[in-house]
């Protein structure tokens, strides 16, 4: 039985102190902020820690002292003044029609009114929302205090709905009241998963500190690999202890899934904090971020994207414009990627102001293959795992052929209308599909066998290592197995396997986009000599 007490169902600052529950303090970073601005905004991808630091705030400004002992703010705070606190949080909005939104969020500035009292002419939530700023300030004689956690939540399901421009316009009523009322403010604190500028919500609050990139603050939400080595090292050690492994091995697991975000040009390195304190909890080395990412608002943006295969963006080296831009704008999904969290910025190359992205780590990587897994394969997931399952058998029998036939038989059971016809008739765009396709049938496998798949770094499309083979594979649709077998030898991609005592194969697969599935495959040893071919 665990010793820590771990909070995984709740972001309450309060309970999490009062119950004494593992808390990674960030309350000096905190102080930091509130004594330096007004207006500050911070993006973080879902379940990262945003709303755990907006009940921290609401707590400092509420005066409650004793749930800070022991805390690094106690060095500096001397004063703990009490403040009105006006908390909001949008989250609630984001599964609700316009109208019902807007109750909800009327709601919230009911429960606040029932306080500071209500001006019977004020009708609309803007309106509302400025006579509570002012009431707070005249009956506490203070300033007040707005957290808004999750402002862009209501939006984001709205990318390409009609609606979307209703919903910005009822919250930017609402929203620019700030603007307007700095007078009365003491500090304004706004989280979302989006940047500020995008959604067009905060034209006139052209004062709020943008955050979210800023090295000093990187690790601010989250915990950082510093953190987990001292103050978590106690848990991590438990960990260890009950899985039956050395520290050293517990610390590879829990960075191999859950570490390698970087949210600034030298950021530190943050692990997710709501996986990792859940692996830790359960004792597992389970997947749990994806559950709560964004996964239909990306599934949405990347029908929308047919073109692309999300799974090139690995290792893609932009500027920050092209990856910090409005997703409703973006002609590519990584702008979407990359502020939700599947893609994390790996290295800055100051002397041509350009970023690398990757996937931050295998837990991502593989919630992105489930999530592309129901987008692209709409059939009955025990027919899927079967045929998952029959491809790794014969992959570990060192039978190929096998393996491919039961990828074709698959294929074929997939139904197409996931894509419509107009974009079918675009060839570019029946190729991305089947590449995609590929990609996430052979992702899945690396449950069951070692399996790579390409980057845009250029390596081979698929590699696969068991104990006895290295199978290098390259995919081409509406082209030949020679042309791949070639490509394979041209670029070099066997190579580095060239040393290894394992049998390696080279292998090239066509796909024909008017057939709708594999045509063509051939195998060469690493000498060139065919090993087996199959045309259908």
């Amino acid at each position: 039985m665990n010793k820590f007490l771990y909070p995984i169902d709740t972001d309450q600052f309060q309970l999490i102190r009062e119950k004494g529950m593992v808390y990674v303090d960030k309350t000096d970073l905190a102080f930091d902020l509130v004594s330096r601005y007004q207006y500050v905004f911070l993006a973080r991808p879902r379940r990262f820690g945003k709303s755990l630091l907006c009940n921290t705030f609401k707590a400092y400004f509420q005066g409650q002292k004793e749930l800070f002992e022991g805390l690094k703010i106690m060095e500096l705070e001397k004063e703990w003044n009490t403040y009105p606190v006006l908390h909001f949080d949008l989250s609630d909005l984001k599964n609700y029609s316009i109208p019902d939104a807007q109750s909800n969020l009327e709601a919230q500035l009911r429960t606040y009114e029932e306080i500071y009292g209500r001006d019977s002419l004020s009708t609309t939530v803007g309106s509302r929302f400025r006579d509570l700023i002012h009431n707070a300030c005249k009956i506490t004689g203070k300033k007040a205090v707005v957290i808004l956690d999750e402002y862009d939540a209501p939006i984001m399901r709205l990318l390409y709905s009609p609606d979307m421009e209703a919903m910005r316009t009822m919250l930017r009523g609402f929203y620019q009241v700030l603007k307007k009322e700095g007078a009365y403010l003491r500090f304004v604190f706004i989280t979302g998963v989006t940047k500020f500028s995008q959604l067009s919500i905060f034209s006139e609050l052209n004062n709020l500190y943008q955050i979210s990139m800023l090295n000093e603050y990187s690790g601010i939400c989250g915990v950082t690999q510093d953190e987990l080595d001292t103050v978590l090292r106690p848990c991590v050690e438990e960990y260890a202890n009950n899985l039956s492994i050395t520290t050293e091995q517990a610390y590879n697991i829990l960075k191999k899934n859950y570490d390698g975000y970087h949210f600034s040009q030298f950021s530190k390195d943050v692990y997710a904090p709501f996986s990792l304190l859940r692996a830790l909890n359960d004792n597992t080395t389970d997947h749990y971020w994806f559950e709560s990412g964004t996964t239909t608002a990306l599934i949405e943006h990347l029908k929308h994207h047919p073109e692309f295969n999300p799974l090139d963006f690995d290792g893609a080296e932009l500027s920050l414009m092209d990856f910090n831009i409005p997703c409703e704008n973006a002609r590519t999904p990584i702008p979407l990627l990359y502020q939700s969290g599947y893609l994390t910025i790996a290295s800055y190359d100051k002397d041509l102001d350009s970023y690398t992205l990757h996937f931050p780590n295998y837990e991502v990587r593989q919630g992105m293959i489930s999530g592309l897994t129901n987008y692209l394969m709409d059939t009955d997931d025990l027919e899927r795992n079967a045929a998952i399952l029959a491809m790794a058998r014969a992959i570990k029998q060192s039978n190929l052929s096998c393996a491919l036939t039961e990828l074709r038989s698959y294929i074929a059971s997939i139904p197409y209308d996931i894509i419509t016809k107009k974009e079918w008739m675009a060839k570019k765009k029946r190729e991305a599909f089947y590449k995609l396709l590929i990609y996430v049938i052979f992702s899945l496998l690396n449950s069951k066998v070692d399996t790579e798949v390409k980057s845009i770094l250029g390596r081979a499309d698929v590699v696969i290592k068991t104990k006895t083979d290295v199978y290098v594979l390259e995919l081409k649709v509406d082209d030949t197995v020679d042309n791949a077998l070639a490509q394979i030898d041209s670029k070099g991609y066997a190579i580095p396997y060239e040393a290894d005592e394992r049998i390696v194969t080279k292998c090239g697969i066509s796909i024909s986009s008017d057939s709708r599935n594999i045509t063509h495959w051939k195998a060469t040893d690493m000498e060139g000599n065919v090993t087996e071919e199959q045309k259908f």
